[in-house]
């Protein structure tokens, strides 16, 4: 029984111990090891073009979602022997024949010593492929020759064959939608999720415009969610992780053949099996979906698809913690009932009922799912009208989402195409250009975290919660970090049915003009504000104590933005001896100058703070843009204007021996163009 493996993935197990737990029993399943590497690590080879391989990796697609890494593996089961890269090729991975017949492959070219006369062959794998050795035959096998022999091991175009794609769901069912929402209706949802006139022009104009998200400055000013007096979505309380130094990021832009936002929605089915019915499921290029593609989706699914309410009785019995318990209850009814796709939808908002969160109610659905062994059984899909910018599309689907409808930002660009906001586009090309920056934004979110396979970030919860209570986190987002704890269910509610109330309290509903992205007066707090902002330059100018004492009340005064803001000196308690506090001589060799880019500084100033730490007997640091070799000199009077913290950005900028050796310290930068992870672009 397969109960008797479980758990085949120990809890708080790593990437590269979950990938060899699977991997074993891939191998025990009866599958050989070059079909089990091909399944679980697969070459970025395009699914669509008309060859066996693709139709080979097309079938693989459909069985089970791959992993993006480990970079290298080295595998051995039954009579094979294999070693294998990852998709994108981060590490080297290169092999020799020697005339003994002796295959020696690793990523360290020279680990074994072997004379050169002995050498036969030498060669490289590539990225997502492999070389293996069948002990039974007494063959060793090139990655053509591996993906040749599997590719005709069946006629997999017959199997694929069986998938249904969205274009011929969408010519099947096109117009028979629901239609547009009155105007009124519209705003009051816009209301009810917290968008302001700043998020149409400044957000969502760009995006329906252009195709692109909007660029901005650098830096948030805005206090953290948790400590904001206004409403916040809860997508403002989960913040992206950044890939370490083991999976680097990925370039969403000059490496996007590698990466991938195909969907496909139904049952998983048996990972074990080899079948066709395997191939039985819907495949979308993208797991986000217009209004006429959700709709032609509902009326295709038919009773495959269960369809759950995701709102709650804002005076009633089916109050908000009641209908948290209800959805998960239904969506687990549903798939012990046979149903392959649970639609979650907050359509049915009305005066008497508002909306829950969709991040909480899929997360809920999600791990509900988790926990009982049904999420492969089913496709999680989500209708929602508080959805708007990226990073919310990137919430949802981390925390379980299969595909997402975002209709009332939809709607919102249906609207402002009306009153000629959009020249020169028809309402679905505007559309299709909101859609195409949100799966571009969805890339570089994924290529951040070395990620490039939608599937391998569906549900992957990464992300770390700021200010959400440990309890909520614990249940809905289990595997997520929540370091500090905060809003619990009741305060999400509290906050939730006063939107509600708000937007439903009057006749007329009138969005706020905002303030979250700019400054206003009427808007969200700003750390950084104009009188703050005049204040210190004043005081900077002048060098007057009344003045830089007016500046620090006002900083004081201005309410907690950050975590560090909560904390003050404790008074009143008796005063540290002189003698036992270390010396400013001690204190100062400690401190150490932000590595701040030759050309960022003028060299000059670069050169002065350098000269200023190593007389205090602090250390500067020479940024990324390398360092004058004159500078490596001590001056005629004593003075050292050499960086005592070398950087290393990807080798680059005068990265020689002589500027290594002139430091004390080493800094390797990893991410190039980090901000942190940003890969250049600004937030």
């Amino acid at each position: 029984s397969i109960d008797d493996l479980k758990p085949v993935v120990s809890k708080g197990s790593s990437d590269s111990a979950a990938l060899d737990a699977v991997f074993e029993l891939m191998g025990h399943g009866g599958r050989t090891l070059p079909m089990v590497k091909t399944m679980m690590i697969p070459a970025a080879v395009d699914v669509d073009s008309d060859h066996e391989l693709a139709e080979l990796y097309a079938y693989c697609n459909s069985v089970m979602e791959p992993w993006d890494g480990p970079a290298a593996i080295a595998a051995y089961a039954d009579n094979w022997v294999i070693a294998g890269m990852d998709r994108n090729g981060l590490r080297p991975m290169r092999y020799v024949v020697t005339d003994s017949g002796l295959v020696i492959a690793g990523s360290e070219t020279g680990m074994v010593v072997v004379p050169e006369d002995h050498i036969v062959e030498r060669g490289r794998i590539g990225p997502g492929q492999m070389m293996g050795i069948d002990l039974k035959r007494g063959r060793m096998f090139l990655d053509s020759d591996l993906t040749a022999e599997l590719a005709g091991k069946r006629d997999w175009s017959k199997w694929i064959g069986r998938a249904q794609q969205m274009e011929s769901v969408l010519a099947k069912h096109a117009g028979k939608g629901s239609g547009r929402m009155p105007a009124i209706e519209a705003r009051r949802r816009q209301m009810m999720a917290g968008w302001t006139m700043e998020d149409l022009e400044l957000i969502l104009q760009p995006m329906a415009e252009t195709g692109k998200e909007a660029i901005g400055s650098m830096g948030d000013d805005t206090p953290l969610a948790v400590l904001s007096s206004r409403y916040r979505g809860l997508h403002h309380f989960f913040r992206q992780n950044f890939s370490q130094v083991t999976n680097p990021p990925i370039d969403s832009l000059r490496e996007r053949h590698v990466m991938t936002l195909r969907t496909r929605l139904g049952n998983l089915g048996n990972i074990l099996d080899e079948a066709p019915e395997q191939c039985d499921h819907l495949v979308l290029n993208s797991p986000v979906m217009t209004v006429p593609e959700w709709d032609a989706l509902v009326a295709f699914l038919g009773g495959k698809a269960a369809m759950i309410d995701c709102t709650f009785d804002i005076d009633g019995p089916d109050d908000f913690v009641v209908a948290m318990d209800r959805i998960a209850a239904e969506a687990e009814e549903a798939v012990r009932s046979g149903c392959e796709h649970v639609m979650l939808s907050d359509r049915a908002v009305s005066e008497r009922r508002a909306p829950l969160p969709m991040i909480l109610a899929t997360g809920a659905v999600h791990s509900h799912l988790v926990r009982q062994q049904l999420r492969t059984f089913a496709s999680v899909n989500v209708a929602t009208g508080e959805c708007l910018d990226v990073h919310h599309f990137a919430v949802l689907i981390g925390v379980g989402a299969t595909t997402i409808n975002a209709y009332v930002a939809e709607e919102a660009i249906a609207e402002r195409h009306d009153r000629g906001l959009l020249p020169g586009l028809t309402l679905p090309e505007a559309a299709a250009n909101y859609r195409k920056a949100v799966e571009d934004g969805l890339l570089k979110i994924m290529s951040k975290m070395g990620i490039s396979v939608i599937a391998s970030y569906r549900g992957g919860y990464n992300f770390e919660a700021l200010g959400l209570s440990r309890a909520l986190v614990a249940k809905f987002f289990p595997p997520m970090s929540s370091r500090i704890s905060g809003l619990g269910l009741t305060g999400i509610a509290a906050r939730v049915s006063d939107m509600h109330r708000k937007a439903y309290g009057s006749a007329d509903a009138f969005l706020p003009v905002g303030g979250f992205f700019r400054y206003r007066r009427s808007g969200e707090r700003h750390a950084f504000d104009g009188q703050l902002i005049h204040a210190m330059q004043h005081a900077c100018d002048n060098g007057s104590y009344e003045s830089w004492k007016k500046y620090s009340a006002l900083v004081n005064g201005q309410g907690p933005v950050n975590l560090r803001d909560l904390m003050d000196f404790k008074t009143g308690r008796e005063a540290v001896k002189l003698e036992d506090v270390e010396s400013i001589t001690r204190i100062r060799k400690r401190l150490v100058s932000p590595g701040i880019s030759l050309g960022a500084l003028s060299p000059e100033a670069h050169e002065t703070l350098s000269i200023a730490m190593n007389r205090i007997g602090a250390k500067s640091d020479s940024g990324e843009g390398g360092e004058d070799p004159a500078r490596f000199k001590l001056r005629e009077n004593g003075d050292n204007p050499s960086s005592a913290i070398k950087q290393i950005a990807s080798g680059r900028f005068g990265v020689t021996a002589e500027y290594l050796n002139s430091c004390k310290e080493i800094e390797i930068k990893v991410a190039q163009g980090a901000k942190p992870g940003e890969g250049g672009q600004l937030p």
